[in-house]
């Protein structure tokens, strides 16, 4: 537990210090977090920054690079990234050209393929720590994020695991960067009569590939992403997926025409010159001469187009790297949204029954920021800013979030980018004051 807001002292609480990034190796937890007094000339000038995924990497290396300031960042995990690490599935590549996917200030090498793999990513975040000098304190759970009023700061509980205990450390700042972003914890819907179901249930998070599930059939709830590629992995591995496909989306080709022509830039190069209405109608066409009609496959389309849905729904077009063709060849079931599982399956709100071995649930996942930070007027309910992207990294009294923009790897970087030229525009003024 943390004192009361009202027992809260000057004295009392451990602060940031200002150190260069990545000094902070081998110091002890205690010595970096403690300062001996808090007044308007020596607050706490270091950024803390909680996730130690793409968002926060990128915000701390615009912070230390453009501006040298300092920050840290706290990661409940014991590494970096550990999303791509310990929750992706084997055969994941990017799903845009790699120059969409680079994180601030520090390009893909050139030997890379246009989409990179899994593996080449991660390695490529930790060459973009070594650069940058990025230390983050891993096996630290942020608690608790609430503005102090009295400190005119950020006040921060987390609880760091060591080798044989757990401590409460506290932290305070003038500037709080929430990038933990959209992905922090595994979605996982209870389904009507899972309780019956004699197979497996498990989440799309702990899917590797399909070695285990050769000959077995597998029941893949959710057409994102994630649920198509995992269904043609498991294709390919000899097990007989079926994937349910509950409402209508939309599904692009990665590259149009079987060439080596990225459905994404083309897009964006339409955008600068046609109306998004226009550009839609164009998507949906390339889709169709390179796709095939995919309704009578049971993938339907809906009447609005893939960018006005995304704009208002949040959901993004599924990016199609052979999945489509799989269906087509009968390699891959699809069937609608499920009523109920039975004890051998499922039942289809269809009417069709079928067994199956394993269920995976490829349902995505959610923030758990409304879970630590308290009311501040930035973020819903739900996690995510209540303002949509462009304009929902900023919130009140020193407070940003990074990579909440439903844009991926690329929207990390726009608000890491914004975030830190913020920041350093407020440090400034400090300085002119002081």
């Amino acid at each position: 537990m943390y004192p009361r807001k009202d027992s809260w002292k000057s004295g009392d609480l451990p602060v940031c210090p200002s150190v260069q990034l990545g000094s902070i190796a081998g110091e002890s937890l205690r010595n970096r977090s403690i300062s001996s007094k808090v007044n308007s000339k020596e607050a706490p000038q270091t950024v803390l920054i909680i996730g130690a995924g793409p968002a926060g990497l990128a915000t701390a290396a615009c912070l230390r690079s453009k501006y040298w300031i300092p920050s840290i960042i706290l990661e409940r995990a014991n590494c970096s990234a550990p999303l791509w690490r310990y929750m992706t599935y084997d055969r994941l590549r990017m799903h845009l050209p790699k120059q969409f996917c680079q994180l601030p200030l520090r390009p893909f090498p050139a030997v890379y393929p246009k989409y990179p793999t899994k593996n080449q990513f991660i390695a490529y975040l930790e060459d973009y720590q070594r650069h940058f000098g990025i230390s983050p304190v891993y096996n630290a759970t942020v608690t608790s994020a609430e503005f102090s009023t009295a400190l005119g700061l950020w006040v921060v509980i987390a609880e760091q695991k060591l080798e044989d205990n757990c401590e409460t450390v506290t932290y305070t700042t003038r500037s709080l960067v929430v990038a933990t972003g959209e992905n922090a914890e595994p979605y996982m819907p209870d389904l009507f009569g899972s309780h019956k179901f004699h197979g497996v249930i498990s989440h799309g998070s702990t899917y590797r590939n399909g070695v285990k599930y050769k000959d077995m059939k597998v029941l893949v709830v959710g057409a994102g992403n994630t649920g198509m590629e995992i269904s043609l992995d498991l294709a390919k591995f000899g097990a007989k997926p079926t994937l349910v496909a509950r409402s209508k989306f939309h599904v692009m080709p990665r590259d149009l025409f079987g060439l080596n022509i990225s459905a994404f830039q083309v897009m964006l190069m339409l955008l600068k010159v046609l109306p998004v209405s226009f550009v839609d109608k164009l998507l949906v066409i390339f889709s169709r001469l390179t796709l095939g009609d995919t309704d009578h496959l049971n993938l339907v389309r809906p009447k609005e187009g893939p960018l006005k849905m995304k704009a208002r729904t949040g959901h993004t077009p599924v990016l199609d790297v052979g999945t489509v063709a799989e269906v087509r060849n009968g390699f891959i079931k699809v069937a609608p949204a499920i009523d109920q599982l039975t004890k051998s399956g499922a039942r289809f709100v269809n009417g069709v029954e079928e067994e199956f071995d394993a269920v995976i649930m490829a349902t995505g996942y959610t923030s758990n920021v409304y879970e630590w930070l308290k009311i501040d007027g930035m973020s819903g309910i739900n996690g995510f800013p209540k303002r949509p992207f462009r304009n929902g990294w900023k919130g009140g009294r020193g407070l940003y979030a990074v990579g909440f923009g439903r844009k991926g790897l690329m929207g990390c970087a726009h608000d890491a980018e914004l975030v830190a030229d913020d920041i350093g525009a407020h440090h400034r003024d400090n300085e002119k004051t002081y």
